[in-house]
């Protein structure tokens, strides 16, 4: 009975949100920020909102997040958080030796007007940073755009920081990687590997948000980026920046101080937007596509073929961040799937336009929307107007799911009620076939569980 009440009547709202299909920025840059090794995040405001965003990542990954705060009370509220950074910083160091600070703001201390650039050069200037470690600074206020947009500052400001450009080039391509997973980031790796092509990935969570139990804690796991590699990417051939959402800002900060060329790709979810990466990573390389990288697609284009039956024509919905759901959308159009319904909670012009490049001849009927008023409560109004044979989103799109009695596969951010998504990836044509089996397993598991005693089958 959770939104059975729901109405099919859709009244377009201007200013107000039901159930947002996002989160916010803070979540974002404290998650990029985990991708640099040795890096804690911090957040300048409330013990509270450093408690949610931590708890928010840390339930998705099954994972302890580690990130210190300012810790504002009343005062810093009113007067400013400058005194309680300043205080931070000099803890953190003494403390807990991290390599690289990063700060991001929040709704709270962006309202007051606290600037993070200033408060930080002060920090130096006092003597509180210690020799060879650093601080990175981003803003990102809680009431505009979204997670995404948190991910790109911080990720911006570390490529203004660190990348250094000298006489010497440098062999290797840069990828600049969206918000994806941990096993994305080291499938990510794994194709280049196989290229063999030399590479730098910002933000790498892998083994930092999935490593293993070894019976001892470690704050600062193996993983993450390097400050020598940061450093090196301004001597890189190119960079392939994957996501114009997470990560076309870092690409042209990095060009604009070091002018290293970049191109930006789709997160290759999906048969053709791999195949885009491939080929973008193969040119900035200059090296050919290896026959097991061939295989591997063919495997995907085998599966596809195989169970064409149980996907062609089948109605989804799909919520979600616009760097994931658009190449997935081209994807489940190229498999013949009608992706009729798709909402992200994030802003950006570009949405449409991507959106209507790939339905508008394949699936004219489909309806599409981002931004703030683009929420779950929209998505459940026009599946309640006309239903779909699937939903695919984050952990929240269950109860959407239950009440209309709809398969569901979780893909995106947050999944809290699931695992495996820190360790099977959905990038790269291997990616493709967990896709598949994810929706494929939804799709026939109702097959099973509603047909007729008489209609059930032990081959599928």
């Amino acid at each position: 009975m959770l939104l059975r009440h729901t109405t099919d009547k859709v009244k377009m709202r201007n200013a107000l949100t039901i159930n947002p299909a996002k989160t916010c920025q803070p979540v974002g840059a404290m998650y990029a920020a985990l991708g640099v090794h040795g890096c804690l995040p911090h957040s300048h405001g409330s013990q509270g909102c450093c408690s949610y965003h931590r708890s928010a990542l840390t339930r998705h990954y099954k994972e302890p997040v580690m990130a210190s705060t300012s810790s504002f009370t009343e005062g810093a509220s009113v007067f400013g958080g400058q005194a309680n950074l300043l205080t931070a910083i000099d803890n953190i160091f003494q403390i807990y030796d991290p390599e690289i600070v990063a700060v991001h703001s929040t709704c709270l201390s962006e309202t007051i007007g606290d600037d993070l650039g200033q408060i930080v050069a002060k920090a130096t200037d006092d003597g509180k940073v210690p020799v060879g470690k650093h601080i990175v600074q981003a803003a990102t206020p809680s009431y505009v755009g979204s997670h995404v947009t948190g991910y790109a500052n911080m990720l911006e400001a570390f490529c203004k920081y660190f990348p250094e450009k000298t006489d010497e080039k440098k062999r290797q391509v840069n990828m600049l990687s969206g918000w994806v997973e941990p096993s994305d980031m080291r499938e990510l790796k794994r194709l280049a590997g196989m290229m063999k092509i030399k590479s730098v990935l910002l933000p790498d969570t892998s083994d930092v948000l999935d490593t293993p139990m070894t019976g001892s804690y470690t704050m600062y796991p193996k993983g993450g980026t390097t400050i020598a590699e940061m450093v090196s990417m301004g001597d890189s051939m190119k960079t392939i920046a994957m996501g114009e959402w997470g990560s076309k800002k870092a690409a042209v900060a990095l060009d604009n101080k070091c002018k290293v060329p970049f191109e930006v790709v789709d997160i290759p979810v999906g048969l053709r937007a791999t195949d885009r990466f491939i080929q973008a990573m193969a040119t900035a390389g200059k090296v050919s596509v290896p026959e097991e990288i061939t295989a591997e697609r063919g495997r995907l284009v085998d599966v596809i073929t195989d169970m064409h039956q149980y996907l062609y024509g089948k109605r989804v919905a799909i919520f979600g961040d616009p760097d994931n759901i658009l190449p997935l959308v081209e994807f489940l159009v190229d498999i013949d799937m009608k992706p009729v319904y798709i909402v992200s909670g994030t802003p950006g012009k570009a949405f449409t336009k991507k959106a209507e490049a790939i339905l508008s001849e394949r699936v004219p009927e489909a309806k599409f929307l981002n931004g703030p008023q683009a929420d779950m409560f929209l998505m459940h109004q026009w599946i309640k107007e006309q239903g779909v044979d699937l939903i695919i989103g984050n952990t929240y799109g269950k109860y959407i799911a239950r009440d209309e009695d709809t398969p569901f596969v979780r893909m995106g951010f947050p999944i809290l009620d699931r695992v495996g998504h820190s360790y099977f990836p959905t990038v790269g044509y291997m990616g493709g076939i967990r896709i598949l089996e994810l929706i494929l397993s939804a799709i026939m598991d109702k097959i099973d569980r509603t047909c007729p005693e008489e209609k059930v089958e032990l081959q599928m």
